[in-house]
């Protein structure tokens, strides 16, 4: 049948008496809707008629050529309306445009209604006294408006988040000034739905579209509609359907209903921003998880360490070792590992104190220190001592061991230790290039060896250079001696030895050290057991209450602080805040912030009210610094939770408390690429009146946005181009914490541009930032990282650059070659979770701009990349595994060629024209002579020789200086073309797939190359990095193990230099240094009298040098701690230097007269 022309017939029997003329009508219409529909339009009203017609037939009919009309007018709320009014006659199975988009606007509606009646499930423990936030910071705002702000998305207004289907449509209206939220509802888009007929029509087409999904197995669509909804009834329907057809199938080693756990785990985790509604997602997973027979313990551990559930992980635990099967058992000890690398020191001390307790006692510690800092973290458990066989003994005190942090840490020492790929030459280029005598040089330095050997235990560098390391003086010292710290980190049992001759005494008792050292050698002791605190805790807080200097009470506090990370210890907070009181602005900086670090992430509200109140209270902007940094640490991870103290911070008169407000968007939204955190921090970008604002504003996109970095470069491109030096800055800095360790193209092209900025500390940001994207690139992952290395070398030596730059520079290398080259930086951990530590390390490391001892913190984000297999005793068994790409790809950097040192080159004698016309007239003279005569006037020949050799030397030399230079262009360019050939030569030879022994660096990128041959080991999950537990498929079979290197190294107990005679350190120093240039003379030829200076510098100290030297001063620890405890200031009763005598000079004018 031909289609309709014109409808101007077939609408006239709509005004017919005759129900079946009109029916006729509708059913011809509908057929031919899309071509006569502007016809039709006219016609609407009559159609609406029979629609609302009780007693005509067929109104459904009528419903849907009226959703068609609407349609095509692009009236889409109406024809959804009509549309659903049709019922069944609102067909699925063909669809078109049509039907495309009313789905899709029935599926945003139900989004919208089923999202509106969802009830947020009651708060949990930690969230019970947030509440009380909103009146401290409602009354400290300026007007008394902050929480009902139009102007900002964190406003306590009725608008829900808006969809994720729905994104693109998002309107600006939120940064309007005038905008007032009065509707309520998602948008204008979504139809405000009143009669129950209409609702039940909008469920029945969402159910019969699922019910189409389910029966063609499309269960994730399902999944992502019903978290959109936040309607996890349909959640639990769908995965217990999947679960049913998987039990029937039985087809896939991965059942659906698994599968589909995981990828709701995934978008809960990467894709949910309500903290809330995350919660309980995961909620609803674990119980499923618990119901199948042989779960996934990977994704329970995940949800476990989310909901802060220790019950949970204790249970868990029990239920694998109770199986006690070997498979078990080492799934045991892996979610161990994962337990401790997500979850905070607070959670892990519950489970301890859970888990059952052996009634004998642990074996006997090799370790001085070992079981004592064990102690506090443990001393609580054992309620329950149970008779366990000694085998479940030792599987659960293996675990107590995994949870206290001991075994995974003492497995990354021994793998940064044995795997240090430190290049000396690069530290030895950058000290001789930066003058020691300059602070921010020597600090420089200081920063580069500290980061280069972070977590190695080589401090050869502080060891050789003793003269140096003399230069350091007051912060310069506190920086040095800290830098122990990050060099030695994780070397827990070894740090009250390594910096004995450095810390504190105890109260009452007199150290005669320099009080910045003793500081800095507290802040050194937090750093080695960062995170970590067990018996280094106590010691911190007896040494920081008796302190009663400012600077080893500053940092005491920052060693306190790192050691107690997010424990929620309201005893230390409560010793902190005496100290806070005080109104010391050099100790009130480091309080405000070991607060912060105390009570990380526990959005502790009578800890945030103490802190603002005083905030407002002092008059020292250092302290409020602090204070605000403290704050933001507070409110880590609580994501909307924060947002009535946000608003209180941002509508602040105090640039500083505004500073802190940003901050705390950056940690309470840190990794959830939250829209309305980056709406927020971009509107503060440019619209803030103080540049450190913006500053901030700008560096904390990095922060909420590092799990997509690739969104980053094109978000901050424009911002980059700022005429303000400081959102240049921040730009730079935002590209580098967002895009570490990725190497990515995009970030590098906007940050080597900026590296010629005219404003230095915008040089200094991109040369970081740059140093962060490419830490552990090499050439054939990113050809631009050898001119980036060069680059950075050619600024430190530069004279003429600022010194800024340098000091960024310096840094830029230490950042490179972090932790032996072993080490990346890493904001998330490796199995996804935030990376705690990782976050705050960095967060507190950007501000380095107003202190430079805070760049220590970077070293918390630090993380090994290694792969370390354990079999199931924990021990280290030797294998290899295959990795199917080519060696070179993911090899280390080649080390710096050192060129050796040539004297200065013989420059040719410049000869006069006149003079060259002169010897050659005499030459031509003498030539005509010897013709003429031939008797040989001895002293006429001799005396017109020595001008001629004197002739020939000059240009032999001239000749020769010329064909050697051009001699070492070709070598030179030789060698280039030989490296070069060589290098094909290489590519071309390189074999793809190549055997890694176990514990060797393997880098994030290389894990998808990563497989295990068919053999004796196989891993109990996919490599993720870090120790990874192997199931041993033949254990009766005499094993070969891995021999740790560390255990062989013994640290010796440095003496104490300098303490009750303060003046000994300096006489050795100077002793030494007077060593070094005796033998630098006795090689140039004048060393009798540095001879004679040494005796008698040996005679005057003699009496001191042999007892000192007997105790082992002539290690370079000893001598390094007298250089760093040397007191800097004169004290009473030293004895003064002797003068010297006056040089007596003699010219030879004076001679004459």
């Amino acid at each position: 049948m031909p289609g309709l022309v014109t409808a101007s017939g077939v609408l006239a029997f709509l005004t017919d008496e005759e129900p079946e003329l009109k029916v006729f009508a509708l059913k011809t219409l509908n057929d031919d809707l899309d071509t006569v529909w502007t016809e039709v339009a006219g016609s609407l009203s009559q159609i609406e008629a029979l629609y609302e017609d009780e007693s005509f037939p067929e109104r459904r009919l009528a419903a849907l050529v009226l959703a068609k009309v609407y349609f095509h007018l692009q009236a889409y709320n109406e024809s959804m309306t009509f549309a659903l009014a049709a019922g069944p006659l609102f067909k699925f199975d063909a669809p078109g445009e049509f039907e495309e988009t009313i789905i899709s606007k029935c599926v945003d509606q139900y989004i919208a209604v089923s999202s509106a009646r969802h009830v947020p499930s009651k708060q949990s423990k930690a969230d019970i006294s947030l509440p009380t936030l909103e009146t401290t910071f409602g009354a400290g705002s300026v007007d008394g408006s902050a929480l009902i702000s139009p102007t900002t998305p964190f406003s306590q207004s009725t608008l829900p988040p808006k969809s994720l289907l729905s994104r693109a449509s998002t309107d600006n209206t939120i940064l309007d000034p005038t905008f007032q939220p009065t509707k309520e509802g998602r948008s204008s888009s979504v139809v405000q739905i009143t009669d129950n007929s209409t609702q039940q029509a909008l469920h029945s087409v969402i159910e019969r579209l699922f019910e189409s999904c389910l029966k063609e197995g499309k269960y994730r669509q399902v999944v992502g509609i019903a978290v959109e909804a936040k309607n996890l009834e349909v959640l639990r329907r769908v995965i217990k359907r999947a679960s049913e057809e998987g039990n029937q199938s039985k087809d896939s080693t991965q059942s659906p209903a698994e599968e589909l756990m995981d990828y709701a785990l995934k978008i809960s985790m990467d894709i949910v921003q309500e903290r809330g509604l995350r919660t309980e997602i995961l909620r609803l997973i674990l119980d499923l998880l618990s119901d199948i027979p042989n779960p996934d313990y990977f994704a329970i551990a995940k949800c476990v360490v989310h909901l802060d559930s220790d019950e949970e992980a204790d249970k868990m635990l029990r239920q694998l070792v109770t199986k006690g099967d070997p498979n078990s058992i080492a799934i045991a000890y892996q979610i161990a590992f994962d337990l401790y690398d997500n979850a905070t020191q607070e959670f892990l001390a519950k489970v301890l104190k859970s888990l059952p307790s052996p009634k004998w006692a642990s074996p006997p510690s090799t370790d001085e220190e070992g079981p004592a800092e064990e102690e506090p973290l443990l001393g609580n458990e054992g309620s329950e001592e149970e008779e366990l066989s000694e085998e479940t003994a030792t599987v659960y005190r293996n675990i107590r061991s995994i949870l206290d942090g001991s075994k995974a840490i003492k497995l990354n020492l021994e793998f940064l230790y044995r795997n240090n790929h430190t290049d000396l030459s690069i530290l030895n280029k950058v000290r001789d290039s930066l003058e020691g005598r300059n602070s921010i040089f020597h600090t420089a330095v200081t920063f580069c060896n500290a980061f280069m050997n972070a977590g190695t235990t080589n401090d050869k560098f502080f060891r050789d250079n003793l003269d140096w390391l003399g230069k350091a003086i007051n912060w310069s010292k506190f920086t040095a001696t800290a830098a122990l710290g990050v060099i030695h980190r994780g070397n827990i049992t070894q740090s009250r030895k390594l910096l004995e001759p450095y810390l504190p005494k105890q109260t009452g008792v007199s150290s005669g050290g320099s009080i910045f050292s003793q500081g800095g050698a507290l802040y050194a002791y937090g750093l080695i057991h960062a995170n970590h605190g067990a018996e280094a805790l106590e010691y911190l807080r007896g040494r920081f209450n008796g302190a009663e200097e400012e600077v080893i009470q500053h940092g005491g506090a920052l060693g306190l602080g790192i050691a107690g990370m997010a424990l929620g210890d309201e005893q230390i907070f409560e010793d902190l805040t005496k100290v806070l009181f005080a109104d010391s602005a050099l100790n009130g900086e480091a309080v405000g912030l070991a607060m912060g670090l105390i009570m990380l992430g526990t959005g502790n509200a009578k800890a945030v009210e103490t802190m603002f109140t005083y905030a407002h209270e002092t008059t020292h902007e250092k302290i409020v610094r602090g204070l605000a940094l403290g704050m933001a640490l507070i409110m880590f991870g609580r994501q909307e939770g924060a947002d009535p103290m946000i608003e209180g911070l941002l509508a602040d008169p105090d640039p500083t408390l505004r500073y802190g407000g940003v901050l705390t968007v950056a940690m309470a939204y840190c990794g959830t690429g939250s829209n309305k955190a980056i709406r927020k921090l971009l509107h503060l970008a440019v619209s803030d009146v103080n540049d450190d604002v913006r500053r901030i504003a700008v560096m904390s996109l990095g922060f909420i946005l590092f799990r997509k970095p690739g969104s980053v470069p094109r978000m901050v491109e424009l911002l980059a181009e700022s005429y303000n030096p400081h959102v240049r800055y921040g730009s730079a800095m935002a590209l580098g914490i967002s895009c570490a360790g990725t190497g990515l193209d995009e970030a590098i092209d906007l940050l080597e541009p900026m590296m010629k900025d005219p404003t230095d500390f915008v040089r200094q940001g991109a040369l970081i930032a740059l140093s962060m994207i490419m830490i552990q690139q090499n050439e054939v992952m990113n050809p631009k990282t050898a001119a980036i290395r060069k680059t950075l070398k050619k600024v430190v030596g530069d004279r003429h650059e600022d010194a800024m730059t340098k000091f960024g520079a310096a840094l830029a290398l230490g950042i490179l070659d972090a932790g032996g080259r072993n080490c990346s930086i890493g904001l998330q951990t490796q199995t996804g979770n935030l990376n705690m530590p990782g976050i705050v390390g960095m967060a507190v490391f950007t501000q380095y701009w107003y202190w430079f001892p805070f760049t220590h913190f970077l070293s918390l984000s630090f993380v090994p990349t290694s792969i370390i297999g354990l079999d199931h005793d924990l021990e280290i068994p030797s294998f290899k595994f295959h990795c199917a790409t080519r060696p070179s790809l993911f090899d280390y950097p080649p080390e710096q060629e050192v060129k050796a040192e040539e004297g200065p080159a013989l420059i040719a004698t410049a000869i006069l024209s006149t003079t060259a016309q002169a010897k050659r007239r005499a030459q031509k003279k003498e030539r005509a002579q010897r013709r003429e005569s031939m008797d040989i006037d001895t002293p006429t020949v001799a005396k017109s020789a020595a001008p001629a050799a004197g002739d020939k030397m000059d240009v032999d030399e001239d000749k020769k200086t010329k064909s050697e230079e051009t001699k070492d262009k070709k070598e030179e360019s030789g060698a280039e073309r030989e490296g070069s050939v060589d290098a094909k030569k290489k590519a071309e030879k390189e074999k793809v797939g190549y055997e890694i022994e176990n514990m060797s660096r393997v880098l994030p990128g290389q894990f998808k190359y990563i497989s295990f041959p068919a053999g004796r080991y196989k891993a109990v999950k996919k490599p993720t990095g870090g120790p990874l537990l192997l199931h041993d498929t033949q254990p009766d079979e005499p094993k070969a193990l891995i021999e740790e290197k560390l255990k062989k190294v013994k640290t010796e107990r440095a003496p104490v230099v300098g303490q009750g005679a303060p003046s000994r350190g300096p006489p050795q120093t100077a002793r030494q240094l007077l060593q070094n240039m005796q033998a630098i003379g006795s090689r140039a030829g004048m060393g009798t009298d540095l001879r004679e200076i040494l005796s008698i510098s040996s005679a005057r100290h003699g009496q001191q040098a042999r007892p000192s030297q007997a105790a082992g001063v002539g290690s370079g620890a000893a001598a390094a701690a007298g250089v760093l405890t040397a007191v800097d200031e004169d004290n009473e009763g030293d004895e003064e230097a002797s003068k010297p005598e006056d040089f007596e000079y003699f010219t030879d004018a004076e001679g004459e007269e």
